[in-house]
């Protein structure tokens, strides 16, 4: 069953972790821990990004920057809310959108998804870097959200490991590329030109 309240809360504990959320009730939370919603559900964040995590985001952020000067893309990375409409329809209305999520980077190609509170739609491009935080129903649940709501191109980032799992979207299906290792140049699929040296991401 779906909260009506629009109270403002200001502890996590006012809401049921059992409980059903839509955007509009997540603009009127005020407590101090990052949460994001899929299909309704609450899930915890990690906590601050660790050091490693950091150093990785920066990296990866750096040669997209580089390569996105003169073109109309645009990336963001957390916090930034990327509103993700559960299905392929038209924009709906905050009460009815179930999930809100906060990429480590994300890659919008379409500004017209742009506003002053995020990004309304699916990006094109998303990267998820785990921490030790990161639970497996959690990465499973955005696997599929992502492969449902159409995000062309997706990043693992496994700091740890120093690997890359790449999953390309065909036919509404993710197929895995390639684990790409921290020897490895690996390509970004939906340019043609672009590619990331990631011994210059995986740095100590």
């Amino acid at each position: 069953m779906v909260q009506k309240s629009r109270k403002m809360i200001t502890n996590l504990d006012q809401l049921s972790m059992e409980g059903t959320y839509t955007y509009a009730d997540y603009l009127t939370w005020r407590f101090e821990e990052r949460v994001e919603l899929i299909k309704g559900k609450i899930f915890k964040m990690s906590p601050a990004p660790n050091r490693r995590h950091q150093v990785i985001a920066m990296a990866l952020v750096r040669p997209i920057s580089q390569y996105f000067k003169g073109n109309p893309y645009q990336a963001y990375f957390a916090p930034f809310d990327v509103r993700l409409l559960d299905s392929k329809k038209k924009k709906k209305s905050n009460k009815e959108i179930y999930s809100v999520v906060q990429p480590d980077i994300c890659v919008i190609c379409d500004t017209e998804k742009l506003d002053d509170r995020g990004c309304i739609g699916a990006p094109d491009w998303i990267i998820e870097i785990l921490s030790p935080g990161n639970n497996k129903k959690e990465v499973d649940n955005k696997f599929r959200l992502y492969e449902e709501n159409g995000v062309r191109e997706y990043w693992v980032v496994y700091p740890s490991e120093q690997h890359i799992l790449v999953f390309d979207l065909q036919e509404d299906k993710y197929h895995l590329r390639k684990i790409y290792t921290g020897e490895d140049t690996a390509p970004v699929g939906i340019f043609a030109d672009f590619e990331i040296n990631l011994q210059e991401v995986f740095i100590d």
